[in-house]
């Protein structure tokens, strides 16, 4: 059984519609009142790990695990509280990036489900 995801960064060819993608996301939580205090003042790294982690995911370089190691996604999203609030508003705003990101267009429902599927993974909280 072959991973969808792990060929779009292939299909893509290039990087830039990742940085893009990652900057409309960011976009969008700088200003929303319930997930920015979960970030630091600096967004540069968060940028740079979500960068790297979605590249890596999709089947490009694996730069992300080279400089931090397995990406055990949940435990490094423990210490913030995600209940179904805070999920589905990161959804909103992943969602209004798949959208800007025309590159990423053929690969939308992919990307979609990916997404659906990590967001819930990261609840720890009741809602």
């Amino acid at each position: 059984m072959t991973d969808p995801l792990a060929d779009i960064y292939k299909q893509i060819g290039s990087e830039q519609p990742f940085v893009r993608l990652v900057d409309a996301f960011y976009t969008g939580v700088e200003t929303d009142e319930l997930l920015r205090p979960m970030y630091p003042d600096d967004l540069t790294d968060a940028r740079k790990h979500l960068f790297q982690f979605l590249v890596q995911r999709t089947g490009g370089p694996t730069t992300y695990s080279d400089n931090r190691g397995h990406p055990r996604m949940r435990g490094r999203h423990l210490p913030f509280r995600i209940g179904l609030l805070e999920r589905n508003a990161w959804m909103h705003h992943m969602e209004n990036a798949l959208e800007a990101t025309p590159e990423f267009g053929p690969h939308k429902a992919v990307m979609h489900a990916f997404f659906d599927d990590f967001s819930m993974f990261m609840i720890n909280q009741p809602s």
